[in-house]
């Protein structure tokens, strides 16, 4: 069995994690610079090599990118909440000096689904878990 991970890399890690904790609830366990490795580069010394943070539950490693970050269409990060409440403040949170795509709305499939793009870039995709159909 495997465990997934987001890695995001970021032109301000620390900046970008702290966004994601306030936004979700957690905490980051911990930060490497490249001043902390085995040949301390002094021009980057302050830059994050890694950077570990919990968000909704969720682990995430982040480090910080020598290049503007260029993000794709490729790929969202999606979280489901089980409480409602839980994913509409998700939703506001993250969008915060961001855009929505998609509000978070009742779909017909049976859950709540939205799509924004934060701040920093990213692409999340916001759900509740399938409500159980209704008897016939």
């Amino acid at each position: 069995m495997a465990k997934l991970t987001p890695y995001i890399f970021s032109e301000d890690a620390r900046s970008q994690a702290s966004f994601y904790t306030e936004a979700l609830g957690g905490e980051i366990l911990g930060v490497m610079t490249f001043a902390d490795g085995p040949q301390p580069n002094t021009e980057y010394k302050d830059k994050v090599m890694h950077l570990s943070f919990t968000a909704a539950g969720i682990l995430f490693y982040m480090s910080d990118s020598f290049k503007p970050i260029e993000r794709g269409n490729g790929l969202a990060l999606t979280l489901e909440f089980s409480a409602e409440e839980e994913a509409y403040a998700a939703f506001d949170k993250l969008s915060e000096g961001g855009k929505v795509i998609d509000a978070l709305k009742r779909q017909f499939w049976g859950a709540h689904f939205g799509q924004l793009e934060d701040k920093y870039g990213v692409t999340w995709q916001v759900t509740t878990e399938m409500e159980a159909p209704e008897p016939s």
